[in-house]
C-alpha cells in the first residue's frame, strides 16, 4: 500500500506543472492567440524561481520570481504579436529558443548548488489518515493551487460575462471589435496570465519536483502542455484529466526503468512524447471533435485599423 501511495504522489507531482502550463495556455488560446513559447516561459520561470530562492533563502520568494519571469517573457510575446502583429507561430518558436538559451546562460552559476524546496502541507489529524491522508492533505502548495486554478478558469470562462467576452474574441475578433470590445486589451491580459502560469509551472519544477537547477530541465513539458489543450478540446476539466494521464505515463516509464524491465531505457524515456504524438494523431482523425471547441480566430493576427 505504501508503494501505491508513493506512486500516486509522484504522479500528482509530475502532473502539476503540465496542468498549470496547459490551463494558462488554454486561456490564451480561448482569446484567439496561439502561443508556442510555453516551453521557453517555463524554463525561464524555472531558472528565475531557483535563482531567487537560492539567493534569498526563501522558496516563496522564488515562487513569486518564477511567476514574474514567466509573465515578463509573455509580455515580450504579446508586444510582438499583438502590438506589432508579427506571426504568432514564428514568434512563439523564437521565444522558446531564446528562453532555452537565456536560461542556460543565467543558470550557469546555479549548477550543482543546493536548492530551496517548498514544504509539503502537514495538517495534524488529516495528513496521518491511512492512504488518503498524504494524497489529499500532504501535497505541496502548488498542487492545491493547480486544482483551484482549474476550477477558477472553468468558472471564469463559462460562468462570467468577462469569460464569455474572452471566448467571443477567440471565435471572431472582428465581430467583437465591431461591438466595441477592446480585443487587444483582453488578449494582452490573457497572454500575460498564460505566461504567469507557465512561469509557475517552471517554478514547480525547480522548487518542488527537483529542487535544483539543471539546464533544459523542462524536458519538453511545454510542448506536452500545448498538446494537452488540444487533447482536452479547450475544456479545463479535460485538461485536468489529461495532465494526470500524461503524468502517469511520465512516472510509469521511470518506474519501469527502476524495476529493470528489459526494454531500452531510451525507448522508455520517449514514452511521454510518443503518447503525445499518438494522441494528436487520434484527435486529428476526428474532425468534428477537433472543430467543436476550437476558437475560430486562433492564430490569426488582429489589427484594429485594417
Amino acid at each position: 500500500m505504501d508503494i501505491t501511495v508513493n506512486i500516486l504522489l509522484t504522479i500528482a507531482t509530475a502532473a502539476t506543472p503540465l496542468l498549470i502550463a496547459a490551463i494558462g495556455e488554454l486561456v490564451v488560446e480561448r482569446s484567439g492567440v496561439l502561443n508556442l513559447g510555453v516551453e521557453g516561459m517555463m524554463i525561464m520561470g524555472a531558472v528565475g524561481g531557483f535563482g531567487a530562492g537560492y539567493l534569498t533563502g526563501s522558496p516563496w520568494i522564488g515562487l513569486l520570481a518564477a511567476i514574474a519571469m514567466g509573465a515578463l517573457f509573455s509580455l515580450l510575446f504579446a508586444v510582438m504579436t499583438l502590438s506589432l502583429a508579427t506571426n504568432q507561430v514564428a514568434t512563439g518558436l523564437s521565444l522558446t529558443l531564446l528562453g532555452l538559451g537565456l536560461s542556460g546562460m543565467m543558470g550557469t552559476s546555479f549548477v550543482g548548488q543546493p536548492g530551496q524546496r517548498l514544504p509539503n502541507l502537514d495538517i495534524p489529524g488529516l495528513t496521518s489518515i491511512p492512504v488518503v491522508g498524504r494524497l489529499l492533505f500532504g501535497q505541496d502548495p502548488i498542487f492545491y493551487i493547480s486544482i483551484a486554478l482549474t476550477a477558477a478558469v472553468a468558472w471564469f470562462l463559462f460562468k462570467t460575462r468577462t469569460g464569455l467576452t474572452l471566448r467571443s474574441i477567440g471565435d471572431s475578433h472582428t465581430s467583437a471589435h465591431a461591438l466595441g470590445i477592446k480585443v487587444i486589451r483582453y488578449r494582452y491580459l490573457a497572454v500575460i496570465f498564460g505566461g504567469a502560469c507557465a512561469g509557475l509551472a517552471g517554478g514547480h519544477l525547480s522548487l518542488v519536483y527537483t529542487p535544483q537547477w539543471v539546464e533544459n530541465m523542462t524536458a519538453g513539458r511545454g510542448w506536452i502542455a500545448l498538446a494537452l489543450v488540444v487533447f482536452a478540446s479547450w475544456r479545463p476539466w479535460r485538461v485536468l484529466a489529461g495532465a494526470y494521464i500524461f503524468g502517469a505515463v511520465w512516472i510509469g516509464q521511470l518506474h519501469a526503468q527502476a524495476f529493470g524491465i528489459p526494454v531500452p531505457s531510451q525507448l522508455l524515456s520517449s514514452l511521454p512524447y510518443l503518447a503525445t504524438v499518438v494522441v494528436l494523431v487520434l484527435i486529428s482523425r476526428n474532425k468534428r471533435l477537433t472543430m467543436m471547441n476550437t476558437p475560430a480566430s486562433l492564430g490569426q493576427p488582429f489589427v484594429p485599423d485594417r
